[in-house]
């Protein structure tokens, strides 16, 4: 019983990790040949004639600055010899025959001088990228305020050891997979999987007119053409941006590096619908609060979808200058320039004119602090909700200025000032959602069907369905496959994937043919698993294409850590346990801290034959994380496998008093107990396993089969009604109902 469930276990617990990893050596479909742009990029030299004030507005922006040669006109640090000592580590900054370098930790613990080759950024820090072989380039740790003049160590206070993936030689701070797209024109990665080694390039090397307007080949041969010169205009010039464009392309046009979000190819598709090309984050709780707040370090873009500011119509480019980047007006007076004046009196912020808390963004864009010293305002653009953080523990920007006050403190204010009575907002049912419990359905059909929810708000609605499988939770996933949002079809394929295929998989088959990459990957993933018969014929052309673009999706950035337990999971859940085992041995040379590849990984050993490995690369995951529950279960199913039950029973009880969230972990503990006799202890276990799945039936079976064994026929009656309903006709199900008198 317990060997059986094994693998199951695994997949739901690691999954397929949406939004990050893709390939890059494949080529595009052919469906999708001909969407590939053929158009070529000819530099910013090419635009300062005709589009000189934009030109010269852009040399003044952050975008221009965000990647240069490293020389005396753009290097803002102090390399005079300086020094600088934190967590562990004394760095020096000096030059040397006109060139800068600085002597800090290497990937070997010894200090070493490196030569900084460019600058990587310019306010409010400024980092360095030092060349490694492979051709990588690495950001270094030591970064310059460039505000307050000095050196200083994004994540402070942390002691980053040599060989640790977060050292800035190892592969978190490694610019050609985490940062070079954002701070570069046609970046093309170029990675070789086999030598894993970089030919990284780009056109421009800093952000120009190109990364917004895309290449602009075709531009310059229109506007020099006789038909440009007699007046025959072509709507958009050639250009994928320009003065027409809609609130959503600008948006878009912003949203690659603005969006916390994963590409999904380097075969870039000409195409209006960001996910032909980009998987944005939802704001779940897997990076942001409950209620849609930023918490990690998430960007803009899916915060301000969820704005009414959105909803209205407005776009980036109505309070930032494009091309210098700047806001139009400082503060107060760039609200103002839509909103009425009243706004902007004590009588509405109840703070003094010329103070912070009179500022619009202080209440209506809280602020978070990231790399160090950025501060980075929320955009999503809503009023205060102290009362939120009384009943729900979120954040709010009262308590942000006013820490020492009280939530409550803050909740009584805002009622004081604007009436007892809050509007309506999602946030409230978004929070409820999240906890996905047994009123997360109602809260999600709440969600979805309020038409003033922005799309990307219904989707993360949808995201916490996929742990709750039952028919309900399947017919409402079922139904948004059919909804005219990319975003929504999505996510609706993402959260199928615990619900068996006979709920789901009529309405799946067309989507391999979808006319967004991403839901075509996504029907592909879903369908991975599913015997090929039961794909009929019509679609197996489709199947092919959309496994070909999964494929190029999970493979893209195998040069990221979590990229290869991707690709892991990809050959696992087609049991090539060969590749998987590549996959995941490679993900943890990159990173030793990553037990999602030892968990799976001792998967695959098992089912090679190789059960010493397993048990060993448990062990090891046990010294990382001594307080994780899933690896005392995995360690149970390969005890039980190696017929040493006392070992099993002992880690199921160590991942049960780690209180974990497995079912199944309740369920074998239950079945164990059952056959040593312990009906009592049994009996509590089966209960909690079911607590935590109620619709399981499995579950639900064996808790009735043990009250049954115990006496308790009114429980197993109940539980027995309870399997008719979850799925009437099971022979087994029937066979106990009969037992009881039912």
């Amino acid at each position: 019983m317990l060997r059986s469930k094994k693998l199951w276990t695994l997949l739901i617990a690691v999954g397929i990790i949406s939004g990050v990893v893709v390939l890059e050596r494949c080529s595009p479909g052919k469906e999708d040949a001909a969407r590939v742009s053929v158009n070529k990029y000819i530099g910013d030299a090419s635009c300062q004639s005709c589009h000189k004030a934009e030109y010269d507005s852009w040399l003044t922006s952050d975008h221009f600055r965000a990647m240069q040669p490293a020389d005396e006109n753009t290097v803002l640090g102090d390399f005079n010899n300086a020094t600088y000592t934190a967590d562990g580590v004394t760095s020096k900054f000096f030059r040397k025959g006109g060139k800068y370098f600085i002597n800090t930790q290497g990937p070997d613990g010894d200090n070493h001088d490196y030569e900084i080759l460019y600058t990587f950024g310019y306010k409010p820090l400024q980092q360095y990228l030092v060349a490694f072989p492979g051709g990588r380039l690495q950001a270094t740790r030591q970064s310059w305020d460039t505000e307050k003049k000095k050196w200083f160590h994004q994540y402070a206070g942390q002691k980053i050891p040599a060989h640790d993936w977060m050292h800035w030689t190892a592969n978190a701070q490694n610019w050609n997979t985490m940062c070079s797209r954002c701070h570069s024109t046609d970046l093309q990665k170029n990675y070789d999987l086999n030598t894993d080694t970089y030919h990284t390039t780009y056109s421009t090397m800093t952000v120009s007119c190109e990364s917004c307007h895309g290449p602009g080949e075709k531009h310059l041969e229109y506007v020099n053409s006789k038909s440009y010169k007699n007046g025959k205009k072509i709507v958009g010039s050639f250009l994928e941006t320009g003065k027409e464009s809609s609130q959503m392309a600008v948006i878009n046009t912003c949203a690659p590096c603005h969006a916390r979000a994963g590409e999904i190819s380097p075969h870039k598709l000409t195409s209006p619908e960001l996910l032909d090309n980009y998987i944005p984050e939802l704001p779940t709780t897997a990076h942001f609060y409950a209620d849609g707040q930023m918490r990690d370090e998430d960007y803009n873009y899916t915060s301000f979808l969820q704005s009414k500011m959105f909803r209205r119509g407005v776009s980036c480019i109505d309070c930032h200058e494009p091309h210098s980047g700047k806001v139009y007006q400082i503060d107060n007076q760039l609200c103002m320039r839509c909103h009425e004046d009243k706004y902007d009196m004590p009588s509405h912020t109840f703070h003094a004119v010329n103070t912070t808390g009179a500022l619009c963004k202080s209440c209506h864009m809280p602020a978070e602090t990231y790399m160090g010293n950025d501060v980075r305002h929320d955009h999503f653009f809503r009023a205060p909700r102290p009362d939120l953080t009384v009943k729900y523990g979120m954040p709010n920007a009262c308590n942000q200025c006013h820490s020492d006050k009280s939530a409550q403190w803050a909740a009584n204010a805002v009622e004081k000032w604007y009436g007892p009575v809050r509007p309506a907002h999602f946030a409230e049912d978004l929070i409820l959602a999240s906890r996905e419990d047994s009123a997360t359905i109602k809260h999600v059909i709440k969600l979805v069907s309020d038409t003033a929810n922005a799309e990307i708000v219904k989707a993360a609605g949808l995201y916490y369905l996929r742990n709750i499988v039952d028919p309900q939770s399947a017919g409402l996933l079922t139904k948004e496959l059919g909804n005219s949002s990319a975003q929504i079809r999505y996510q609706a394929l993402r959260s199928l994937s615990n619900f068996p295929p006979e709920t789901w998989i009529n309405q799946v088959l067309p989507l391999m043919s979808d006319k967004v990459r991403a839901v075509r990957i996504a029907a592909a993933d879903l369908l991975l698993t599913v015997p090929s018969s039961r794909i009929p014929s019509a679609f197996q052309s489709a199947f092919a294409s959309a496994k070909n673009e999964l494929q190029q999706y999970i493979l893209y950035q195998t040069d990221f850590a979590m990229g290869n337990i991707m690709a892991g999971d990809y050959y696992l859940r087609q049991n090539d346990f060969r590749s998987s085992q590549f996959f995941y041995e490679r993900a943890l040379k990159k990173d030793d801290q990553l037990n999602e590849a030892r968990l799976n990984l001792s998967v695959v050993y098992s089912s090679l034959g190789k059960n010493k490995e397993a048990l060993e690369v448990l062990q090891q995951a046990l010294k990382v994380q001594p307080k994780n529950d899933r690896i005392y279960f995995n360690l149970a199913l390969l005890y039980n496998e190696l017929n040493e039950k006392g070992k099993a029973e002992s880690s199921l009880d160590e991942a049960a008093k780690l209180n974990s969230q497995n079912p199944r972990v309740y369920y074998n503990y239950g079945l164990m107990l059952q056959q040593r006799g312990m009906m009592e202890a049994a009996t509590r276990q089966l209960q909690k396993a079911v607590e935590l799945a109620p619709e399981d039936g499995d579950l639900n079976y064996a808790l009735c089969w043990i009250y049954f064994q115990t006496g308790k026929m009114e429980k197993a009656k109940e539980v027995a009604r309870k399997l008719r309903r979850i799925n009437p006709g099971n022979p087994t199900y029937e066979q106990l109902a009969r037992q009881l008198g039912l």
